[in-house]
C-alpha cells in the first residue's frame, strides 16, 4: 500500500489544490493532506481552521485524510509510514523553488520519493494569495474556492473590518 502525503498551509484551500489532492489520490492507495502549521508568512486562517475547510473540503473522499503537522514534511513521512511527496507546479518559476525542495528532502530521507502534478491551465494562476487579495478587495472568488471556503473569507474579513492592503499578506 503507498501513502503520500501533498504538504502545504492551504491558506485557503482552493482549486487548484483540491486539482491536484484528486489527481493524486488516484495514483495512490492513501493520500494525507497535510496542513503545515507554521509556515514562515502570514496566515490569514489559523491551524484549526485550515484544517477544518480542508477536511469540509475532501469530506466526500474516503482515501483522503487531512491531518496538522510541524516540523519538516520529510520527517512528518516517516512517522506516518509514507513513501511519497506530491507537489503541484503552477508556473515555471515554481520548479526552481519545488527542485531545491526536492533535492534537500532527497538528501534528508532518500527514501522518500517526491512526485509533482502540473497543474490544470485553467488552475495555473491560483495561489491562496491571489485568492485572499481578491477577497480582501471584494472581489468574486466563487471560481476559486468552494462555497464553505468562501463564506469563511467573508467571515474572517467581516470581523476585520476594514481590509488591509493586498500585500499585507504573502503566500
Amino acid at each position: 500500500m503507498v501513502k503520500a502525503v501533498f504538504p502545504g498551509t492551504f491558506d485557503p484551500v482552493h482549486y487548484g489544490h483540491i486539482d491536484i489532492a484528486r489527481r493524486a489520490v488516484r495514483l495512490f492507495d492513501e493520500l494525507v493532506v497535510a496542513v503545515y502549521d507554521k509556515p514562515q508568512k502570514n496566515l490569514f486562517f489559523s491551524p484549526e481552521e485550515r484544517i477544518g475547510l480542508v477536511r469540509q473540503t475532501f469530506a466526500d473522499e474516503p482515501r483522503i485524510q487531512v491531518v496538522g503537522y510541524s516540523g519538516l514534511t520529510v520527517d512528518f513521512c516517516q512517522q506516518i509510514n509514507a513513501q511519497v511527496i506530491v507537489r503541484g507546479l503552477r508556473v515555471f518559476s515554481d520548479f526552481e523553488f519545488e527542485f531545491r525542495m526536492a533535492l534537500a528532502n532527497n538528501r534528508l530521507a532518500p527514501d522518500i520519493e517526491i512526485i509533482a502534478l502540473i497543474t490544470r491551465e485553467a488552475h495555473t494562476f491560483l495561489s491562496s494569495t491571489t485568492v485572499r487579495e481578491i477577497a480582501m478587495l471584494d472581489g468574486d472568488v466563487s471560481t476559486m474556492v468552494p462555497p464553505h471556503v468562501e463564506a469563511a473569507l467573508k467571515a474572517r474579513l467581516a470581523g476585520m473590518g476594514q481590509p488591509s492592503p493586498p500585500n499585507a499578506l504573502r503566500d
